[in-house]
Order: structure tokens, then C-alpha cells, then sequence
């Protein structure tokens, strides 16, 4: 329940407290006196998006602060859990609008944001206000409103589910349709391609090797000469023939030199073990520098046929292996092109089944939510002076989508005999009025804690009308909060609570400011509102007789 609302700088407001009681609470007053300001400073402190010059001329800032009451069990307490506030059983929210348009928000004397103002919003306030009834007259809104009346929300989500399946397996049966024609359209090419790499088998890296191993075949006649000749420079007749014959000479004098031939004998032996590792290494030279006969062909033929396949295909030698492999693959999706293309139709084809499936029984729930929806209707619109009238919500089938294959449209017809129509070709503006505040009662009938506001509600009715809206109001008040913005007598005279909205000029400037009103004031407002400028006693006599009729709280 909203205990109280504060409003500071805010359009024509300079300072303002209201403490709202629960029942029916009334609201009157001229037309720009300034009642649509206080809606929009209560949207402004709930996050709601709305105009935003809210701050009043000559201040820094505005501010409204709105406080709620809050049952253990109402649905902010999840809210507020959610986003990290205490459970609370009084609720504080406080806005600021600097002059730069910058925003701040608390929740509790915490910071936070829009989006959490927004989401408390929710489960705090109703807003029914004039242009409720385009919803109202927009058949495409027709079954949003219905599945809120009546529709299980785990059904709805099922549907959407199953909708958001459906059309994954859709789209992947349609793409790989797609891939497959266009694969079997350059069939011929990738038989021809893989073949042609099968055969030729190139590996990474081996075009390099190839081009080196013609190089050194190229150049091996001359490298074979100096490394033949190196041979022989190492060979028993040469370097190592020389070496051990200094060896066998030292040795024989080694006895006549007391010690002193010893280091030299055992450098030579090193040298003749290094002298032999380097004959080894040039007999691995010269070993390599072997051609066979054809060999410097059969290397040019291959390098020459990967270098012409790699410009054949627009690559480098290197990347054929990853090409020969990327086109076996297209190659093999091919040719198993049916067996896929049969399992993703197999997948769709299920998905198609479990989406009619869940649209049928969303289909179930709302024609059984329909024909609640009616007879609740058909109570609601007889205590409004609309008795002869019937509400009908007809269901027909239209294109399937993620909240099924239902067209929900709400149709009416005022008058014994006539024909049923939508709302917007057989309803006139005050029928309008009272068709949509039946629709709002049945909608919010299950919902608690809820503040709920009607903006002008009953335009467009009077007499014994407005009386019927404002009982039904009063009826919906019983037990809970409800907010009336009105300019009619009869329902101003039903309210529990009162207060007059009205301008004043202080210092040269234009102030809005709200008043409670007293027994005897309500008697010279709702003259006001029966006479207009000028009260008479019959006006009065009226009001009180107004006042009078008020069923008791």
C-alpha cells in the first residue's frame, strides 16, 4: 500500500506531503490544476519512463520520495531479495532530477538503479489510466491480456520453447539443404580435386625439402670433387698415414727422453681419434653426394607437380595437405549428404510435433480462460448499467509463432440483437470506459498488495453511470489501495478519502498544491464539480445529497 508520497521542485510543486489512507482515495480539481503532475512524480520515483523536464524553474533539483507498505508475503520482498536489499516491511523509495538531467535513485537509503525501480514498480502499482484504452482497442494486445487472465505461465513458456526449437531444427534442415546443393553442384570438381591430391599425397614441409635435396643434386659434382679430395687428405695416404708414423717415431725415442715425449704421444692419439670422426663425417658427405642414376629427374618432377597443383588451387605447397583433407570432408558430407539431410528432417519433424503439441494446449487454456474471462465480464458489466451487453472473446486460428497460433480479439455488442463487433467499430467513449474498467477488475482480481490508479477512468459517463464506476470502484477498494484521478461528482462523492488539487499564485509564480479535504469541504468541491465556477444552494443541496448516498465504509 503507498503510505505516502513527497514531492519537492518538481514542475509546479515547491513542496508537497501526501499520506494516502487504504479504500478509495479521490483526487479532484480543475483541469491543469496539476493532478496529472502527481502521477507523473509517482512515475518518476517508480523509474517509469516519462517526460523528462520535471525540474521546477529556479531549483538545482527535484525530488519525490514515495513510501510503501509491505506485507512478509508481498511480492517486492522477492524482488528486493534478488537485488540485494533486506526484506523490509516498509518500503522507502527516493528520487533526484538534477537540473543537468542526471537521475539517482534509493532504495532504502541504498543507491540503486532504474531497472530495480522499475522491476518494485511492478508488484507496487497499477497505473489505468487514459490511454489504457488503445491496449484495449488494439487486437493484438487482445491475447496478451487474455493469457494474463487466465493462461499458465509454464504453458506459455512451454510454447515458446518448443517454438524456439522448432525453428533451430527448421533452420538447420534449410542450411544444410542449402550446403548440399551447392556441394552437389560443383560435385564433378571435387571428385576430380580429391582424386588428384589423393594421388599426388603432399605432405607439409616437403616442398622445402625437395627444392634443398635439387640443390644439392644440382650442385653434388663439384661438392663431390673437394669433398673426395678432403678424403684423401685424411686417408692412410695422407694426414693419417703421417700422424702415426710421428707416433711410432716418438716412441721409439721416447726411452732416451726421460719423460718428455709423453705429452706429445698423447696429443697425437687425440688427434688421430679426432682425424678419425672427421673421416667418418666425410665419408657421410661424400655417401650423400651419391646420385642415382634418375634421382635429380624424379625430385624435379614431384617439386614441379606440387608447385603446379598449389597454383592450380590458389595456395601454398605447404597448405595442399590441409586442402586434400578439407575437400575429402565436403567430399564425404556428399555422399552423405541423404543420411544427414533425413536426420535433421527427422529432428525438425519431431520439433514441428512437440510445437503443436504445446500451441494445442495453449489453445485448451485459452478458450477455457475465454469463456472465464466472458462470464466474468458478464458480472462485472451489470452492476456498470451495462447489463444487455456481451463481452465475447473469439479465438481463431492465425500464423503459428512463439506465443502460439491463436488470434484473440474481444468483441462486443451493446444492444439486445445487434450484431457483435470489435470494440472500437460498437462501443461508444463511455461504454469504452466501463468495458475496461470491467476488464481491469477481472484481470487484477487475484492480485494483492497492489496500489491501483484510474486516471479519468469514468470520462465519458455521468448521471447514474458514474455512480455504477464509482461503486465499482469503491467494490474494488474493499480490502485494498485505490487511487482515483477524476472529474466526476458521483465517484468524487464515493471516495473514502478526498483531496483537491488546485493552483495558486504566490510572488508571481504558479504553485500546485493538494488539500485535504473536510466534510464540509467536500460538500462545496463536488458543488464544484456539479455547478462550476459559481456554487449555488442547489449545487450544495445536490452535493450533500451525493455525499448522503455514500455506502458506508
Amino acid at each position: 500500500m503507498l503510505l505516502s508520497l513527497d514531492i519537492r521542485d518538481v514542475l509546479i510543486i515547491d513542496r508537497l506531503e501526501l499520506r494516502f489512507q487504504p479504500g478509495l482515495n479521490v483526487l479532484t480539481g480543475e483541469t491543469g490544476a496539476g493532478k496529472s503532475i502527481l502521477l507523473d512524480s509517482l512515475g518518476f520515483v517508480l523509474g517509469w519512463r516519462g517526460r523528462a523536464d520535471l525540474v521546477r524553474q529556479g531549483a538545482d533539483q527535484g525530488e519525490v520520495v514515495a513510501e510503501f507498505a509491505l506485507s512478509p508475503d508481498h511480492a517486492a520482498q522477492d524482488i528486493l531479495a534478488e537485488a540485494g536489499f533486506e526484506r523490509t516491511d516498509t518500503l522507502l523509495l527516493r528520487r533526484v532530477n538534477s537540473r543537468d538531467g542526471r537521475k539517482t535513485a534509493w532504495v532504502n537509503d541504498r543507491r540503486a538503479s532504474g531497472e530495480v525501480l522499475r522491476a518494485l514498480s511492478v508488484s507496487l502499482v497499477e497505473l489505468h489510466g487514459q490511454q489504457d484504452d488503445k491496449g484495449l482497442l488494439n487486437p493484438r494486445e487482445h491475447r496478451t491480456l487474455l493469457d494474463a487472465f487466465g493462461t499458465s505461465d509454464t504453458t506459455l513458456a512451454g510454447c515458446r520453447t518448443a517454438w524456439r526449437a522448432l525453428r533451430q531444427a527448421t533452420k538447420a534442415h534449410s542450411e544444410e539443404t542449402t550446403r548440399l546443393q551447392e556441394m552437389a553442384a560443383e560435385e564433378e570438381y571435387l571428385r576430380h580435386s580429391v582424386a588428384e591430391l589423393e594421388a599426388l599425397a603432399p605432405e607439409p614441409g616437403e616442398e622445402a625439402a625437395l627444392d634443398t635435396r635439387r640443390r644439392q643434386m644440382q650442385a653434388a659434382e663439384r661438392l663431390r670433387e673437394d669433398v673426395a679430395r678432403a678424403h684423401t687428405a685424411l686417408s692412410e695416404d695422407g694426414a693419417e698415414r703421417l700422424l702415426i708414423d710421428a707416433v711410432r717415431w716418438l716412441e721409439g725415442a721416447a726411452d732416451g727422453l726421460q719423460g718428455q715425449a709423453d705429452a706429445p704421444l698423447e696429443a697425437l692419439a687425440r688427434a688421430l681419434d679426432a682425424l678419425g670422426d672427421a673421416q667418418q663425417g666425410v665419408e657421410s658427405c661424400v655417401e650423400a653426394l651419391n646420385i642415382y642414376p634418375g634421382e635429380l629427374e624424379a625430385v624435379e618432377d614431384r617439386l614441379f607437380a606440387l608447385r603446379g597443383l598449389a597454383r592450380k588451387h590458389s595456395c601454398l605447397p605447404d597448405e595442399l595437405a590441409t586442402l586434400a583433407e578439407n575437400l575429402s570432408t565436403r567430399l564425404a558430407r556428399l555422399d552423405n549428404g541423404a543420411r544427414e539431410i533425413a536426420e535433421l528432417a527427422r529432428i525438425k519433424s519431431k520439433a514441428q510435433a512437440a510445437y503443436d503439441t504445446a500451441a494445442t494446449l495453449l489453445t485448451q487454456e485459452r478458450t477455457r480462460a475465454a469463456l472465464h474471462l466472458d462470464k466474468a465480464m458478464a458480472q462485472e458489466l451489470a452492476p456498470l448499467k451495462m447489463e444487455r451487453a456481451v463481452f465475447r472473446t473469439a479465438i481463431t486460428p492465425c500464423d503459428p509463432g512463439p506465443d502460439g497460433q491463436d488470434l484473440v480479439s474481444f468483441e462486443v455488442a451493446t444492444n439486445p440483437g445487434a450484431p457483435s463487433g470489435p470494440l472500437s467499430r460498437i462501443a461508444s467513449g463511455g461504454e469504452l470506459s466501463r468495458f475496461l474498467l470491467a476488464l481491469k477488475v477481472c484481470l487484477t482480481r487475484e492480485t494483492t498488495g497492489v496500489t491501483m490508479i484510474f486516471d479519468e477512468i469514468d470520462r465519458g459517463v455521468g448521471g447514474a453511470t458514474a455512480d455504477a464506476v464509482g461503486r465499482r470502484l469503491l467494490a474494488l477498494a474493499s480490502g485494498a489501495q485505490v487511487l482515483v484521478v477524476t472529474h466526476s461528482p458521483q465517484v468524487a462523492a464515493l471516495g473514502q478519502h478526498h483531496w483537491r488539487v488546485e493552483k495558486q499564485i504566490t510572488n508571481e509564480m504558479t504553485l500546485s498544491r493538494v488539500v485535504p479535504l473536510s466534510a464540509d469541504d467536500r460538500i462545496e468541491e463536488i458543488a464544484r464539480m456539479l455547478s462550476g465556477d459559481t456554487i449555488t444552494d442547489t449545487a450544495r443541496a445536490a452535493a450533500q445529497e451525493l455525499l448522503g448516498a455514500r455506502p458506508v465504509a
